[in-house]
């Protein structure tokens, strides 16, 4: 067993994203272009009702002067790793509090200074959360890398850096947000919080 030094707290093995569940919903908002932006406008809408400290967390990263590629890919990658979540949980995806939000982004914080403090470190903050979320990390990164790919220098990569981490701290606090399935018996390697 590989012991790592990190401060993101492991995520539970029933509160794991499959891929093909976000591989729906990708093709439920592509399919129309019209369509599409009428069930991202919906979803948004229902996203922030249904969990408003994110949806705040996410509206004030969106409301930042970002270039439009970096613009675009939050409102799909964000509200896509929601619906993903929202779906593939239904029922057990409780209301990520401003707190755990807080505790989520400050755990991303902290296990960056760990990293920085340890030159010897080769694990990056974003592989200890793609080790806990492979298929959700994988997805995001296969977008960002797309749109990295076709649209080459006109994309500001600091607007594309702020769009990562919002969905990075969105993707550890939904998954923290997942309840058991009822007369789950956690293994002795798992805890929840």
């Amino acid at each position: 067993m590989w012991v790592r030094r990190a401060a993101i707290r492991p995520v539970p093995l029933y509160a794991r994203l499959p891929g093909y569940v976000l591989s729906e919903i990708e093709s439920e908002l592509v399919d129309d272009e019209e369509l599409a932006r009428e069930r991202l406008d919906g979803a948004f809408s229902r996203f922030e009702q249904t969990q408003p400290a994110l949806g705040e967390k996410v509206a004030e990263a969106l409301s930042r002067p970002l270039e439009e590629t970096a613009l675009a890919l939050g409102y799909f990658l964000t509200l896509s790793v929601w619906l993903a979540f929202e779906r593939n949980f239904e029922g057990r995806l409780t209301e990520v509090t401003s707190d755990e939000l807080e505790a989520a982004e400050q755990s991303i914080e902290l296990d960056e200074e760990l990293r920085r403090l340890d030159p010897a470190e080769a694990v990056d903050t974003e592989d200890v959360i793609a080790m806990e979320q492979p298929d959700a990390i994988a997805f995001v990164q296969e977008h960002l890398d797309t749109a990295l790919g076709a649209h080459g220098g006109l994309v500001d990569v600091d607007d594309v850096d702020v769009i990562y981490r919002v969905v990075l701290i969105e993707i550890l606090a939904l998954s923290y947000a997942v309840r058991p399935p009822e007369h789950y018996t956690l293994p002795k390697t798992e805890y929840t919080a």
